[in-house]
């Protein structure tokens, strides 16, 4: 059965209406849960790893893998995934992508080998391609202008809440059943989220909608955004200046130069390089990139501070991220509602200088901050994340016309994505770098024995995720100096990551002074994109 209107006799509003089919708000929510199927599943899977590693024999660059091929494959497909969505409907790849990605996570469920689950988690990846970006041209299609900030500020909310909530979830499960559960969690929520779909769902198509598919242009972007992202994700390990890594982000630069070129010579380009014409979407791009880079940049030492320095468990350390749950649960869907009467510029703006905020504080955390200390910061991460997840979604999403809806979803998801993996990737290295600076100073000033350069690095590596080398055997005493050492050095590191991250903020906080409302230029806007 096909569900299908053009944009020409598809104009949304929220009045009465006949059916279930194509009614806004519970559009809304189906999507939403599929939504929540797949951001769930990037922070509970997490939490698996160790289980996972050590029911299957891994090594730790197997369990990497583990993550790595969901983000390469997720990242690699994104904007390729939302033209999909526009080329042959939205409602058609959301179903597919809820679809594969349930089955997906059962499969690896039933797996027994590392090769498997990595397998089924590239799968996983490119089902969730389909399905965001489709979620968002949904959203953009069936909402009318007036009320579609306030259905983004609930999207964003529900966004917030299953990647807050995936930590603790997930420690419940691997504590009380098994690292398997994590994965079959998913099946039902893609059951229910397929019904909803299949009974309420209906494409809107723009009257311009793409007819061809640019494949040259699918395999440049593949390209450039794999060579990326691999570098990003390999830097670590190779080290910024190694030759591998200049090679691979040489080589994602060439492709990104290529694919420019191809998109203004082809009819019908993967991704029209006019839409860029566009200041505010091109800042809400920009905008979305450092906010990812300082948000999931940062927090991605905060597991490792309350879990490594301060002990805690997977359930408690995500117990004590509620803060940030809580305000982005009340701060989005407030923030869709001021963004609606006044504009995404200042809520922007003041999220951004919040956000920025909460970075300085929470690198003025030490090995003995309490919790009424941290969810002070934490809550003012949600504050700040709120207004900038609704506003900088909106303003990607809204200044696109129709028939790149889901081009824009898949734009804005991508965008995320590459912030995300270059904040952790870029802070790791300033985390890494403080503390091999600080780490033999402080080793010696604490009269502990000697140790060789090897030993000294291994234990580098150890400090940077807030894990005191202690050798097995070590007297009482030495091993709380060393825990000592260790976890100031970690806090310090992570205070340096912190205080970088906020001058991104702060740099994200300008190019938000750029942005606008969604201008809904169906005709003008596409005349000037394509």
């Amino acid at each position: 059965m096909t569900s299908q209107t053009t944009v020409a006799d598809a104009t949304p509003g929220l009045g009465p209406r006949k059916g279930l089919r194509g009614h806004p708000w519970l559009t809304l929510l189906s999507v939403a849960i599929g939504v929540m199927m797949v951001t769930l599943d990037g922070t509970i899977v997490a939490v698996a790893n160790p289980a996972i590693q050590k029911d299957l024999g891994a090594s730790l660059a197997d369990v990497q893998w583990i993550t790595n091929s969901y983000l390469l494959a997720l990242a690699v497909a994104l904007i390729t995934a939302g033209k999909l969505g526009d080329r042959f409907g939205h409602r058609l790849t959301f179903l597919i992508g809820t679809t594969g990605f349930a089955a997906a996570s059962g499969a690896i469920a039933l797996s027994d080998t590392v090769s498997m689950i990595v397998g089924f988690r590239v799968l996983q990846g490119l089902c969730g391609a389909l399905l965001m970006p489709a979620a968002l041209g949904l959203l953009r299609a069936t909402f009318p202008a007036e009320k579609l900030n306030m259905a983004i500020g609930i999207w964003g909310m529900v966004i917030g809440v299953s990647t807050a909530g995936g930590p603790i979830l997930g420690g419940v499960l691997v504590e009380h059943v098994n690292w398997q559960s994590v994965f079959y969690v998913n099946v039902p929520v893609g059951v229910i989220a397929l019904a909803l779909g299949l009974i309420i769902l209906k494409d809107h198509r723009a009257e311009k909608a793409p007819k061809s598919f640019d494949l040259p242009g699918i395999a440049l972007l593949s390209t450039a955004m794999f060579c990326l992202v691999w570098a990003v994700i390999k830097a670590p390990t190779w080290q910024w200046g190694d030759s591998r890594t200049l090679t691979f982000l040489a080589a994602s630069l060439i492709a990104f130069v290529l694919f420019a070129v191809w998109q203004t010579r082809v009819r019908e380009p993967l991704l029209p390089l006019g839409l860029f014409r566009s200041v505010p979407l091109t800042a809400g791009t920009i905008l979305m990139i450092l906010m990812a880079f300082a948000f999931i940049g940062g927090l991605f030492f905060v597991t490792f501070y309350l879990q490594n320095v301060h002990g805690m468990s997977p359930v408690d350390s995500g117990l004590h991220l509620l803060p940030l749950t809580g305000m982005m649960i009340v701060g989005a869907p407030t923030a869709g509602a001021v963004i609606t009467k006044i504009g995404p510029r200042i809520p922007l703006v003041v999220g951004m200088l919040f956000t920025a905020a909460a970075c300085f504080g929470t690198a003025t955390l030490d090995t003995d901050s309490g919790t009424g200390v941290m969810s002070l910061w934490f809550a003012l991460f949600g504050l700040g994340l709120s207004p900038v997840m609704v506003g900088a979604t909106e303003v990607i999403v809204g200044n696109a016309p129709l028939q790149h809806a889901g081009l824009a979803g898949g734009l804005q998801q991508a965008a995320m994505q590459v912030g995300g993996s270059l904040g952790t990737a870029v802070l790791g290295a300033v985390m890494a770098a403080r503390v091999d600076h600080l780490l033999p100073g402080k080793w010696t000033a604490a009269g502990l024995p000697p140790v060789t350069h090897e030993q000294l690095s291994a234990g580098s590596d150890l400090v940077a995720i807030g894990i005191a080398p202690v050798p097995p055997g070590t007297e009482a005493g030495t091993a709380q100096k060393i825990t000592t050492v260790a976890h100031d050095t970690f806090v310090s590191g992570m205070s340096l990551s912190f205080t970088v991250a906020g001058v991104i903020a702060l740099v994200a906080a300008a190019f938000a002074l750029f942005t606008k409302r969604g201008a809904n230029a169906d005709a003008a806007a596409g005349a000037a994109a394509i």
